[in-house]
């Protein structure tokens, strides 16, 4: 297979990655409604939709503001604007989806945490959507740099790069599997541990990943992307000070 991966369906090219895309908002939305059907749920109904919007509205513009950070365009004219409105990235949408769930529960006051419930259905539309960003190869910007490591692939420009989508896709899988361990041992966790350990886990992968990218390093040899996990970390910085304890 070829990557960039360009499908036609009866003459036409499908854009792979937009219908992937897509199918993770699906996919992860339904196994949300799934687990909540399986677990007893202290947010009620409008509360839980009041939270649901407020983290929508902050996903959405959380990834513009950070994905326009990543890529700063300069020079202002109607493709940049274009552009503006196409950038996008998850970081910026989890973090964004962050504030503004805390906003939605301040609003409303809601004082129960509301994440776990949202932890795995996020890794999977993170997981899904990846697989469409690799398909995409240099079209997205989510290869690496030039390497002569083994697994250094052709992403669509000839030149050998880390494949960092194919390494994303592998760190979820494992990242799924060792929550998933930790949500049934017997540990004794708060309720909204489990969104805090995905997102610590994974910003930290995104931090080390990102040195592998052909980033624009603005401060202190740091891209936009390492300054917001370094920002996600501080704010939960609570989780480090309180290691989980075994139960007994």
């Amino acid at each position: 297979m070829r990557i960039p991966f360009e499908p036609y369906l009866f003459g036409i090219k499908i854009n792979i990655h937009l219908i992937l895309e897509y199918l993770a908002f699906f996919c992860s939305y339904r196994y949300y409604k799934y687990l909540r059907s399986k677990e007893v749920d202290h947010i009620g109904d409008n509360n839980r939709l009041s939270i649901i919007i407020g983290a929508a509205a902050g996903a959405y513009l959380g990834s513009r503001v950070v994905g326009l950070l990543e890529n700063p365009l300069l020079v202002m004219n109607e493709k940049s604007i274009i552009d503006i409105l196409n950038s996008k990235t998850i970081m910026g949408g989890l973090f964004g989806g962050l504030m503004g769930v805390e906003i939605a529960k301040k609003i409303i006051g809601e004082r129960n945490s509301s994440g776990d419930l949202f932890t795995f259905p996020i890794i999977l539309g993170i997981f899904i959507g990846r697989i469409g960003c690799f398909l995409s190869g240099t079209k997205e910007f989510t290869y690496g740099i030039q390497t002569q490591f083994p697994l250094g692939m052709n992403l669509g420009d000839n030149v050998n790069r880390h494949p960092i989508a194919l390494y994303e896709l592998i760190y979820l899988l494992v990242l799924f599997i060792v929550l998933q361990r930790v949500k049934n041992a017997n540990f004794h966790l708060k309720k909204g541990t489990l969104f805090k350990l995905f997102m610590i886990c994974y910003f930290g992968f995104r931090f080390i990943i990102e040195f592998i990218k052909p980033n624009t390093f603005f401060i202190a040899h740091l891209s936009s992307i390492q300054w917001l996990c370094l920002i996600c970390w501080a704010y939960y910085y609570k989780i480090f000070t309180n290691p989980i304890r075994h139960a007994h």
